[in-house]
């Protein structure tokens, strides 16, 4: 339990629900249903162990902060106990209200022991790949995809280090289950994108054969496209944007825009995922006492990006 204050509001509050939900309970000493609320709290910290974080704000000593929670929730009496998720309050609920209900509402937003479990073997993996150890990775990661199949970062890194280690039959048993989603994932989607480019590769046309066809016409977009992805399966993502461009400056949406598709889906490859710890606040979130980090820009992917808005617009 923590107790929250205009000093640590950023770095336990905002900065610490990047990492995992943290319950502000809004008390004052002269409130009787908070005296009982309390103890309810602070007994599911203990049993959800480490799931959620339980910060506590005396709204007589932090007046700032509990009215401005109190206005953005529409809220006008205490005990009020706000969620904070990804940097900004997400859901809260009023009164001292039985444990089953409290325990309904940590349940929408508390991961579950599955889920942390695959965080952590996610979080292990990432060390193991920064040691060079790839084999170990893919083991943590295959481990977290099946413990939280819902964890669709860990599947984003799972299928990438497999198609970098140029496994692609496990690479299509691990997107085969998300190729459909109702809303597809940015990150994913581009993998998918990868993991076809590496499939076709293994059949297409050899790379001097693909030149020589381009050579003598140089509006054989479909030999264009080929080269494109055998370049992405190759991991050589410059130059099959720059082979994709040539397709845009002639034909904007040909093959109903594969090729604009297909540079997007490179740029997102290329684009590192932003830390948790620098992940930047949402509109609406609370800022009292500094703004967020943000990601360092890269040279080359801003050069592809002004390079691809040129010519489509």
């Amino acid at each position: 339990m923590i107790d929250i204050t205009l000093q640590n509001f950023e770095s336990e509050l905002i900065q610490a629900s990047l990492q995992q939900p943290v319950l502000l309970d809004i008390w004052a000493p002269w409130c009787g249903p908070c005296r009982q609320l309390g103890p309810a709290l602070e007994k599911l910290e203990t049993e959800y162990a480490g799931r959620f974080v339980l910060a506590k704000l005396n709204s007589d000593e932090v007046p700032e902060i509990a009215g401005q929670l109190s206005q953005m929730f529409g809220v006008r009496s205490i005990p009020f106990c706000v969620m904070f998720a990804q940097g900004q309050p997400v859901d809260g609920f009023v009164g001292a209200i039985p444990e089953a209900q409290i325990r309904e509402f940590l349940d929408k937003h508390v991961p579950s022991e599955a889920a942390m479990e695959a965080a952590a073997d996610a979080d292990e993996a990432q060390a193991l790949v920064q040691e060079g150890d790839a084999d170990a990775a893919l083991a943590k990661l295959a481990e977290a995809v099946a413990i939280d199949p819902a964890n669709n970062a860990a599947r984003a890194d799972y299928l990438k280090l497999l198609l970098q280690s140029g496994h692609l039959a496990e690479a299509r048993r691990a997107y085969d289950p998300v190729a459909a989603q109702v809303l597809p994932d940015a990150r994913l989607s581009a993998l998918g994108t990868w993991l076809t480019a590496c499939e076709r590769a293994a059949v297409a046309p050899p790379l001097a054969q693909l030149d020589a066809a381009i050579a003598a016409n140089r509006r054989d977009f479909a030999a264009r496209y080929e080269r494109a992805l055998l370049l992405m399966a190759r991991q050589d993502f410059t130059a099959a944007m720059d082979e994709l461009l040539e397709i845009l400056m002639r034909d904007k949406a040909w093959a109903d825009e594969s090729a604009r598709k297909t540079y997007v889906a490179i740029l997102e490859l290329m684009t590192k995922p932003v830390p948790k710890a620098e992940a930047a606040q949402a509109k609406g979130a609370l800022e009292l006492t500094g703004k967020a980090a943000v990601q360092p820009a890269d040279p080359v992917i801003d050069q592809y990006r002004r390079k691809l808005s040129m010519v489509l617009f």
